[in-house]
């Protein structure tokens, strides 16, 4: 991956990320996955050494950075092999507090983020509904105001991810009726609460089963007139929708870093597998038809990396205020987005395609006469390290990245050793089947 866009800061991060990984191989995380157990292990680890307060101010135990630091954090735990179960471990903990740190009361603070930075307790996002989806204003789970100031909270959510280990929810509930408020975005209140799963307290939890990615579990939550305290309320009243997309829009940036991490590590075990593969006496990363779709897949890994820090950036700096000058050339994305869009005069797609292959990702050069056409400045796939590819992936490439290892591997994706695909579809769908909870 292509680090000259990075801070030092972002570089010192990934290696300590990095370290930390390392003390989980593939089969911790294979464990996980298959015995349907919680990475508690994991999240203690990070948490004994901070990361979990990534983003969390200094004064509360936090390191104080920016979502653009916690976006290269779950990259690099995506790519370590920990895929999708180690970076929704971990994530919730990071995007969900985000509205908290910044809207809460100071005993609301004070008595809650630090639990969480030290890893005792831990975060779930209660927002998705099975009737509302991604249409956030149609929310109907309600918090009905009492008397005492308390709410009683009816309703349903749905793959509400790390339910069954969490201390807390950050809830969002209507507490005026949508046909009673000015505008759509009203009527919505966000809660930090407490999960008791006491029979007969309001509140039922039911783990749902599914397909992939079972180390951590998502849910389906029942509240019937669940009481909450008057002090659960964060910011004011009514304005629960504003308050949450401080936490919707770092979630975006964290998801968007932890898929690059996915298609980094696919890619690089693609390219590893396809110079070790000998048939008929070549590697098979010798032939084009292997080589030029390995070297595409990068370059749309890092116009994606591009991408996902530029908003992330974009998220710690406000920059949506300038207006205009959110695109201007300090950022390198407009240079970086027409290196990938423009045909380079002269040099046809193949000619790319030919020289990254080998040059880039390591293949054997196929012959061809297109082979070293290009700078090889240009694509940089592995540095002179060889340093494993990291970050990046837009929501059209994970199918791209599916399709790209079978074609690869053949009849050996199949083998235990080959964790990253589940995690990849689970990565693509995630905004689609559970809005990222």
């Amino acid at each position: 991956m292509e680090t000259s866009n990075f801070t030092d800061t972002q570089l010192t991060v990934r290696e300590a990320i990095r370290q930390v990984c390392s003390q989980f191989p593939n089969e911790y995380w294979r464990q996980c996955d298959r015995t349907e157990t919680d990475p508690k292990g994991f999240h203690a680890t990070l948490a004994q050494d901070g990361w979990l307060g990534i983003a969390l101010p200094e004064a509360l135990g936090g390191a104080g950075l920016g979502i653009s630091e916690a976006t290269m954090m779950m990259q690099t735990i995506a790519e370590s092999g920990a895929g999708m179960a180690g970076a929704q471990a971990i994530h919730a903990n990071v995007y969900a507090t985000q509205p908290l740190a910044k809207f809460g009361t100071k005993d609301q603070l004070e008595s809650t983020i630090p639990n969480i930075i030290s890893g005792q307790w831990r975060v779930c996002f209660g927002v998705t509904e099975p009737n509302a989806g991604l249409n956030t204003l149609a929310l109907s789970t309600t918090a009905d105001k009492q008397r005492d100031g308390s709410y009683l909270v009816t309703g349903q959510k749905i793959w509400i991810t790390c339910g069954q280990v969490a201390s807390k929810m950050i809830l969002l509930a209507r507490t005026t009726p949508l046909d009673q408020v000015k505008k759509p975005s009203e009527g919505l209140s966000l809660f930090c609460i407490d999960l008791d799963r006491r029979a007969g307290s309001g509140l039922d939890m039911r783990k749902i089963q599914k397909l992939g990615g079972r180390a951590v579990d998502a849910n389906e939550v029942f509240f019937d007139h669940y009481p909450i305290p008057a002090d659960s309320l964060i910011g004011r009243e009514g304005q629960g929708f504003k308050i949450i997309l401080h936490g919707m829009n770092a979630e975006r940036c964290l998801l968007a870093g932890e898929a690059l991490g996915l298609g980094y590590a696919a890619l690089a075990r693609a390219a590893q597998y396809a110079r070790e593969r000998v048939v008929f006496d070549r590697p098979i990363g010798q032939n084009q038809g292997i080589a030029h779709p390995l070297a595409e897949a990068y370059m749309q890994l890092e116009s994606a990396k591009l991408s996902t820090y530029h908003a992330a950036r974009l998220y710690d700096t406000a920059i949506l205020t300038h207006g205009g000058m959110g695109y201007a050339a300090e950022y390198d994305v407009e240079r970086c987005f027409s290196y990938i869009c423009l045909d380079v005069a002269g040099v046809a797609k193949v000619n790319v395609q030919g020289d990254g292959s080998w040059s880039q990702i390591a293949l054997p050069q196929s012959g061809g006469c297109f082979s070293g056409c290009v700078d090889a400045s240009m694509l940089r796939c592995f540095d002179d390290r060889q340093e494993t590819l990291v970050l990046a992936k837009t929501n059209a490439s994970a199918a791209d990245a599916r399709h790209l290892q079978n074609f690869v591997w053949g009849p050996h994706l199949f083998k235990q050793s080959e964790v990253f695909f589940a995690s990849i579809f689970l990565s693509s769908k995630t905004s689609e089947l559970q809005d990222l909870q």
